[in-house]
């Protein structure tokens, strides 16, 4: 998609340039990244990955005490 946006005030012009400049990104690729933030569309993708461990895992018993003391006895830097 293109678009042509006119009347940039110099004051946010002078700014995404200066970013461009600090980054080394082209102007192109700040003015998006300050497009998305502006409009709330969330520029890196979440990823959550602290229970990976755990998925697909079948729990050791039927009891839900006993894998309570399993899930406590592992360590707790998981």
């Amino acid at each position: 998609m293109q678009y042509t946006i006119r009347s940039i005030p110099s004051k946010l012009d002078k700014v995404l340039r200066q970013r461009s400049k600090a980054t080394g990104k082209s102007l192109n690729e700040v003015v998006i990244e300050a497009l998305k933030k502006g409009a709330g569309v969330n520029t890196q993708e979440t990823t959550f990955d602290d229970l990976d461990w755990f998925i697909g895992h079948k729990l050791l018993s039927n009891s839900f005490e006993k894998d309570l003391e399993w899930l406590d006895s592992l360590p707790k830097d998981i």
